[in-house]
């Protein structure tokens, strides 16, 4: 554990910000020291993102006052937080796509000279960055074609090029690799080691363990507390978090799958940026009453394996059977309409920001006769189904059913996909990376519902980046490597170790002949 100096570098004294119907900061009290790592950890909609927005200038707090090295500072807008110093990655990047890394990266901190830009200068600095901290990336690519992870990357390099002291991670691992988690706790190390202050919003206990100096955990809008992390453990944490204890562990039975239900038999997908395909001769099945897990390093093909199969991407090669149907060329709204799915992006296809959450909830169902009859929409009824999905799932909205789904928490705006998917009941689950960016408390409650689900006798084909989640979910382990599966594992019998030698292409499962992977 670093040596610390008491000094503390930014103060946040009792504040308080209201949005209608909410108290998203109920009188919150922050202080970060000069050259610390401090988590800030709790539920989703507990007002972690809404206090860090505070400091970033985002929103101006109701009461409360912001010091900087014991001098009251006010922060009206990002401009200001930039000019004291202060820097934010945002859970969701603010990344213009069509524009170049280093375009982005210079954006608003441009070096200009009689009204030129000094692209040059801008580029050395960029490059001496990134080498000095390991963040490579390709400049002259457009955000667009860059993957989520290198879109982080950017981010962060942002943020060094305009020599930020105090650093704001939102929810930073959770589109990250496990290998990208790794590289990101190092290169936060490095910038504490250099004196640079780091709050860091997580969920992710482990992470919060290895990386973090203190932690402070905040509830419903309240701080419930701050505690050294080398004076506690995962399962305190959870409890402070969430009020309860909490199950860290998956329970279930073993499985008894039953008759086939999703039967995918040599597709393959191209590729929208390479020449060859994302997706290369895939077969496999899915059985009724088993979670098959589909893992893999992010970008191997996982995305366009789902895309292929809700009809999001057409596929150039092979079939798709669902329930004894063929729905290889079947329409996006009719796969709609016979399996659930949790999208990986929830914002791109997931929901439609800007309508209610009750309009959320019925997106794929208002044509039903429960919810429409004459061409007219039963509001009444639309309000009721929402009433009871928020209420059976927690989701937690300003306004209830009538909020609109842009201004709720990204861990909300997740458990309201995964109520509505999940109620549909339909006799396939597609659930990608269906417990990114919730809280253990949320997890543990839909790590419930998937079992439940598949104990109901659906199929659940699970795509997921967490290896924790992928060893106590799943039933049976498909790794997917480079577009192809390489290897089928049952998680009983098998080690991360040997999942993440598969994943990185190291190993290979011979196929057997005539048979898919």
């Amino acid at each position: 554990m670093r040596k610390m100096q008491s000094e503390n570098i930014i103060e946040m004294l009792h504040i308080t910000k209201e949005f209608p119907g909410i108290i998203a900061n109920d009188d919150i009290t922050l202080q970060l020291r000069r050259g610390e790592i401090h988590a800030l950890l709790g539920e989703n909609g507990a007002g972690k993102s809404t206090l860090m927005s505070v400091l970033f200038g985002l929103y101006q707090p109701e009461a409360g006052t912001i010091k900087k090295n014991g001098q009251v500072v006010k922060i009206h807008d990002p401009n200001d937080a930039t000019a004291l110093g202060i820097g934010m990655v945002h859970q969701h990047f603010k990344l213009i796509e069509v524009f170049t890394v280093l375009d982005n990266i210079i954006l608003g901190a441009e070096t200009t000279k009689l009204g030129f830009l000094q692209k040059r200068a801008a580029r050395k600095k960029v490059e001496a960055l990134s080498q000095r901290y390991g963040l490579k990336v390709d400049l002259d690519a457009r955000v667009e074609d860059i993957t989520v992870g290198m879109q982080q990357r950017v981010e962060i390099l942002k943020m060094l090029y305009r020599d930020n002291e105090i650093l704001i991670f939102d929810e930073p691992t959770a589109v990250l690799t496990p290998q990208e988690i790794d590289e990101l706790m190092e290169t936060m190390r490095e910038f504490a080691r250099e004196g640079k202050s780091i709050l860091f919003i997580s969920h992710k206990l482990n992470e919060i363990m290895a990386v973090a100096d203190r932690v402070t955990v905040l509830r419903k809008g309240k701080c419930v507390g701050t505690v050294e992390t080398r004076d506690t453990d995962k399962q305190s944490l959870s409890n402070m978090m969430v009020g309860r204890p909490v199950q860290l562990q998956v329970e279930k039975e073993p499985a008894r799958p039953g008759q086939v239900v999703l039967d995918v038999s040599h597709l393959t997908v191209p590729s929208r940026s390479h020449k060859r395909d994302a997706v290369h001769d895939v077969s496999f099945q899915a059985r009724a009453g088993e979670i098959v897990c589909v893992a893999g390093i992010d970008g191997n093909g996982q995305s366009e394996l789902v895309y292929g199969l809700t009809g999001l991407e057409k596929c150039s090669g092979g079939k798709v059977t669902l329930c004894g149907k063929d729905i290889s060329h079947a329409s996006i709204r009719r796969r709609g309409e016979e399996m659930s799915h949790i999208p990986e992006d929830r914002h791109k296809h997931g929901l439609v920001l800007d309508f209610t959450l009750e309009q959320n909830m019925v997106l794929q169902r208002f044509r039903e006769p429960e919810f429409q009859g004459m061409g007219f929409i039963k509001r009444g009824e639309v309000r009721e189904y929402a009433e009871k999905l928020i209420e059976q799932y927690d989701v937690r909205s300003g306004q209830g059913p009538v909020t609109v789904a842009r201004s709720m928490s990204g861990g909300n705006q997740q458990k309201a996909i995964i109520a509505r998917e999940v109620d549909r009941e339909k006799p396939l689950i597609v659930a990608v990376q269906p417990t990114r960016g919730l809280d253990v408390g949320a997890i543990e409650y839909i790590h419930k519902q998937l079992v439940a689900q598949r104990d109901k006798g659906r199929a659940v084909l699970l795509i997921s980046l967490e290896l924790d989640e992928v060893m106590s979910l799943s039933d049976r382990i498909l790794v997917m490597y480079e577009g192809e599966i390489v290897g089928e594992l049952d998680p009983k019998a098998t080690t991360v170790q040997e999942l993440g030698l598969y994943m990185a292409g190291a190993k290979r499962m011979e196929k057997k002949e005539g048979e898919g992977a």
